[in-house]
């Protein structure tokens, strides 16, 4: 079966197919507002008329690059063209302002394209033991997964925990608009059905990064200068060393580690997993404090966790049947109309079918990588581009990236206002990143607490053990997470004494 699957994937026809997917996916995944997911569905029905192989081998490219074009738009204009790359804004942009931008799309690309690797080999090699422990997963466990990753907010506050503590409860606050997701009562709606759904993940994201960067930008427009970022970009190779790739490959494996292990679990996906991954990252760095100033080490984490999670997500996916995210409940869907019916009797039934899979995902992470850096030097261009004429064309995108989520206009009066509230916070020293994993973990959160809070009479947590680990776990990283930001601020408050010292001898 493995060599028939080898062999469906090689057919030219196929090869053309994943080419083609790849590539659009990379565009769908490059521009604000149009997902992967968006690129699924319009591709869906194309797929109709081709064989098993051919159409699910398509799907399958623009998944994955849907999710790694996402890092376009968030190293050049610190937009995250996919939920998946919000942490890659973090160093991405940081970097691409030092004119190191051609370091960080190399680095997304290839760390990219080892993340994709990593979470294929896993899916191949592991697909039904972690399918047995993810089974073991029921309301107890999600409700204490959602608590250790909320628990991530402190490591990502920076000094002002306080501060980041409130964009977090916003963005929890801002999930419970909508039907309450057990007994269906509308919350916060305000007597609009627009808001029955409650608001759109990709709109707060357009809001918080693209309408707030327009709006920082709009204050200078009035100042003399130079409205060109960088003029003259220069890259070599991939735009790293190979000893940086040395370098960073412990960081790599750890990150797709995460990744996977995110990308089992329904519901979670990788716009968790890249944050979580960074997080990670940063707490076991020795030069954790040039987080966020453009190192090479958060593109790296992000990146390589948000592409492993498309291999974590194919684990429930094929062996149970059960979507992880709106991505793959898309490719569950081209499964069946391909007559692949995904569950414990996939290998049996469709074996062909599943290795043409896995081949077809090895295929297009390689067309990714080529295509990516074969257009890097392109991409760069974008940083020629004056302000003043880009950033209308991407309010523009935006917008009909918003519009396109739900075909509702009202998705781009919410783009705007979250924009405002985003500005307003950057103005008030409010991190909003912690708003996005509020926003991301506080359903899970909710829903499961109140299904627990059900269960406790009858089902004490004693009763389980991954609960229990989960809680510690968590009160383990708040721990140390706390003592870490607190060593940071004392360095900075030393720093900030050491000069006005020095400022005073000089006088």
């Amino acid at each position: 079966m493995i060599l028939q699957g080898l062999l469906e994937v090689l057919q030219p026809m196929t090869i053309v197919l994943v080419a083609i997917g790849t590539a659009v996916g990379i565009i769908f995944g490059s521009i604000p507002g149009l997902t992967a997911t968006m690129a699924i569905v319009m591709f869906l029905p194309v797929t109709y008329s081709m064989t098993a192989s051919e159409g699910i081998s398509m799907l399958m490219a623009l998944y994955i690059g849907g999710i790694s074009g996402g890092l376009i738009s968030a190293i050049l204009l610190n937009i995250p063209g996919t939920p998946s790359s919000v942490a890659t804004c973090f160093d991405g942009k940081p970097l691409a302002d030092k004119g190191e931008a051609g370091k960080a799309l190399g680095t997304g690309v290839v760390f990219s394209f080892v993340g994709t690797i990593i979470g294929i080999g896993l899916l191949m090699i592991l697909a039904p033991v972690l399918c047995d422990f993810a089974l073991k997963f029921q309301a107890y466990e999600y409700c204490a997964l959602a608590v250790f990753s909320l628990s991530m907010v402190i490591a990502l506050t920076g000094h002002d925990m306080p501060k980041g503590l409130i964009s977090a409860v916003l963005g929890a606050l801002l999930a419970t608009v909508g039907l309450a997701p057990i007994d269906s009562k509308p919350r916060f709606t305000f007597g609009l059905y627009q808001l029955n759904n409650g608001f759109a993940l990709v709109v707060l994201l357009i809001g918080l990064f693209a309408i707030a960067e327009v709006m920082a930008y709009a204050e200078t427009v009035r100042q003399k200068q130079d409205f060109t970022i960088r003029s003259n970009v220069k890259i070599k190779g991939v735009g790293f060393t190979f000893k940086e790739f040395v370098g960073q490959l412990r960081n790599a494996v750890v990150s797709a580690l995460i990744g996977v292990g995110i990308g089992i679990l329904p519901g979670i996906g990788g716009g968790v997993s890249c944050m979580i991954s960074y997080t990670v990252s940063k707490n076991t760095s020795k030069r954790r404090e040039l987080y966020g100033t453009g190192i090479m080490d958060g593109v790296v984490a992000s990146e390589t966790a948000n592409n492993g999670t498309i291999g974590g997500a194919m684990i429930p996916l094929l062996s149970l049947g059960i979507p992880g995210d709106a991505a793959t409940a898309m490719l569950l869907g081209g499964l069946q109309i391909h007559n692949v019916a995904p569950g414990p009797l996939i290998y049996e039934k469709n074996g062909v079918v599943v290795y043409a899979i896995f081949f077809a995902m090895v295929l297009s992470a390689i067309f990714m990588m080529l295509f990516m850096l074969l257009g890097m030097r392109f991409f760069v261009t974008v940083l020629k581009v004056p302000k003043n004429y880009l950033l209308p064309v991407v309010v523009v995108l935006c917008a009909i990236g918003a519009i396109g989520n739900a075909n509702m206009i009202f998705d781009t009066y919410c783009m705007v206002g979250f924009g405002l509230m985003s500005y307003l916070l950057i103005k008030s020293k409010v991190p909003t990143v912690p708003m996005i994993l509020g926003f991301i973990l506080g359903p899970t959160f909710e829903q499961n607490l109140r299904r627990v809070s059900q269960l406790t009479s009858s089902d004490p947590f004693w009763n389980h053990p991954i609960f229990c680990v989960l809680i510690i776990a968590t009160a383990f990283v708040v721990v140390f997470s706390v003592r870490a930001n607190l060593k940071d601020a004392q360095r900075a408050q030393e720093a900030e004494r050491q000069a006005l010292k020095a400022g005073g001898a000089d006088e």
